[in-house]
């Protein structure tokens, strides 16, 4: 068996604040290419990400973004600042958006969508953090993040997507492509989570597919 331990995580959680905003992960870097976990592991963009993150800002440059809310380990800071350059914004570091620490996984080849879920459901892996722990701290950054002016973008890791799936009811999906940026925003019968224009492709269930024609998730009424 796999070292973990149950910490019992349940399905509460809370509340996001009703208001529209912009999340984008940060560039590839060598271990996302090697499908690595990184965690807190501070591994920089390589050259693909951050051609990935000059695409997002120029996809972002007429999105009217107020602020930019990074996390402060590299792959994401570095994405926030070229996306910040051309829009003459500064960028705030916020501890809370760090990626949830794997533990003994960080280093390891990803196992599937099994091993995340498990974690998500209250199985964590030996030095791991524990999910309703990495889910409060993610939702208390972004209650304080919207409370402040907008539309702010969040620039941030693939697992501190997921609590806000949680809490906008979104359905769950897998990962975010690198440096993709998508509109969450509330919506008469719930939340919707749209890729912006002009990149090729949609977002249904965490996964882009090119020319789908589709227009994103959105939670159930």
């Amino acid at each position: 068996t796999s070292p973990a331990s149950s910490d019992g995580a349940g399905p509460a959680f809370r509340v996001l604040p009703r208001r529209p905003f912009y999340f984008l992960r940060h560039g590839e870097t060598d271990w996302n290419r090697l499908g690595l976990y990184q965690g807190r592991r501070d591994v920089p963009l390589n050259a693909t990400g951050l051609g990935q993150a000059r695409r997002a800002a120029d996809r972002l440059a007429r999105s009217g973004i107020a602020r930019i809310v990074s996390s402060p380990l590299a792959r994401a800071h570095a994405t926030a600042e070229i996306v910040a350059r051309p829009l003459g914004l500064a960028v705030a570091l916020d501890d809370r958006l760090l990626e949830c620490a794997f533990g003994v996984l960080e280093g390891q080849a990803k196992a599937g969508a099994s091993v995340d879920d498990a974690w998500r459901s209250g199985v964590t892996p030996d030095g791991a953090e524990r999910y309703r722990d990495f889910r409060a701290r993610v939702l208390a950054a972004m209650a304080d993040i919207l409370a402040g002016p907008g539309p702010v973008l969040v620039v941030a890791h693939r697992a501190v997507f997921w609590p806000i799936e949680d809490a906008a009811g979104l359905p769950p999906g897998g990962d975010l492509p690198n440096a993709w940026p998508v509109s969450v925003g509330p919506e008469e019968a719930g939340w919707s989570c749209r890729p912006l224009p002009g990149q090729g492709a949609a977002v249904a269930g965490g996964t882009p597919f090119p020319d789908s024609g589709a227009d994103g998730r959105q939670a159930a009424s």
